[in-house]
């Protein structure tokens, strides 16, 4: 049984960081690809980024690039999404899931619950 636990999240101003971390139990986590997604009220969940297996390639959405960083520790079956220069727009439930590096939810097979992510002007 795969699962995915994500952590981190919590209240910030405008222009302060957030790491988020996402263990993963279950499967042989360094043979999958990870993804970040996110989902604001009212609207469709959004790529953030994404990393291959061995953590050697990452994908990032423009509306994140240059500010957010996905990593990952295979030892610790962990990935990590640290965020900086947050921005209120960037608030949000954000999801890690596995399977894929693709841009779109459907490409991927499981999913955490979530962590909400809360930016403040």
């Amino acid at each position: 049984q795969v699962q995915l636990v994500e952590s981190g999240g919590g209240l910030v101003q405008a222009g302060n960081s957030l790491r988020l971390s996402c263990v993963g139990s279950g499967r042989t986590f360094s043979r999958y690809a990870m993804g970040w997604f996110r989902q604001a009220p009212g609207k469709e969940r959004a790529f953030v980024a994404a990393i291959t297996g061995s953590g050697g390639t990452t994908y990032y959405a423009d509306s994140v690039k240059g500010r957010f960083t996905i990593s990952r520790d295979n030892a610790k079956n962990t990935v990590y999404l640290q965020m900086n220069s947050l921005k209120p727009e960037d608030t949000a439930i954000y999801y890690c899931a596995t399977g894929s590096t693709l841009p779109t939810p459907r490409a991927y097979d499981y999913w955490g619950q979530g962590t909400q992510v809360t930016v403040s002007s």
